[in-house]
């Protein structure tokens, strides 16, 4: 493949691979937390953490892009914080394109794993609190391995949700090549210019396949899980 793609596409493939792992291991354990306490969580402000989780579903992707701009650029409150105190910048950084496909892509973890805990048999952790266990060691023994085939789908759902983000990630750290530029950046970059046609049409093919094979993991990593709990 290396000699199908051009250096740059490559290095966008590559980009676009590394933004997409770290927003999806970023997000994973939020994402449990939060499935867990919306699902078994009351208390005051439940619904409004439900809408605010949910919300990059329903906001056009460049709302959540500028939000994060006014919020994580350098002049930003948060942003201008990090970097004073810390030396962390998110904004036209390759990090700061991880952060906005992890907000993008977090309802989707969030909602699969939440599904998972609510299909869970109370009776089978109320047992294993009656043999004396202790909330954390149920949830590690009991309710984790329950949860897991949601969370699997859960992490692959965030994975190629932000292999193909577009709209957050070009707003909130714009489309350098070699830093920002992911694959659907690049894409567009192509269809922009006299002769890109032939670009263009490598990377979606690449994104095509690399969306199949997420998939396909899913598949397989979800039927072992089930085969094991059901052994």
């Amino acid at each position: 493949m290396s000699d199908w793609l051009s250096p740059e596409e490559w290095i966008a493939v590559w980009l676009s691979l590394k933004v997409a792992l770290t927003a999806m291991a970023a997000s994973l354990i939020p994402g449990i937390a939060v499935a867990l306490l919306l699902e078994r969580g009351r208390f005051w402000g439940r619904q409004a953490l439900d809408v605010l989780v949910h919300l990059p579903l329903v906001l056009p992707p460049v709302v959540v892009g500028y939000a994060l701009l006014l919020s994580f650029g350098r002049r930003g409150p948060v942003g201008s914080f990090l970097s004073e105190e810390f030396g962390i910048v998110f904004s036209f950084r390759w990090t700061g394109a991880a952060l906005a496909c992890a907000i993008m892509g977090f309802p989707l973890l969030v909602r699969a794993i939440r599904l998972s805990v609510e299909a869970v048999d109370h009776k089978l952790e109320d047992a294993a609190g009656t043999l004396g266990a202790g909330p954390v060691w149920v949830f590690f023994v009991v309710t984790l391995p329950l949860i897991l085939p949601g969370i699997v789908v859960g992490m692959i759902l965030c994975f190629a949700k932000a292999m193909g983000e577009f709209g957050a990630t070009i707003t909130f750290v714009s489309n350098i090549p070699g830093e920002t530029q992911t694959i659907p950046s690049a894409i567009y970059t192509l269809t922009q210019v006299p002769g890109g046609e032939g670009g263009a049409l490598r990377l979606t093919l690449v994104s095509v396949i690399i969306s199949i094979g997420a998939l396909w993991i899913s598949e397989w990593l979800a039927r072992r899980v089930r085969r094991r709990l059901l052994a």
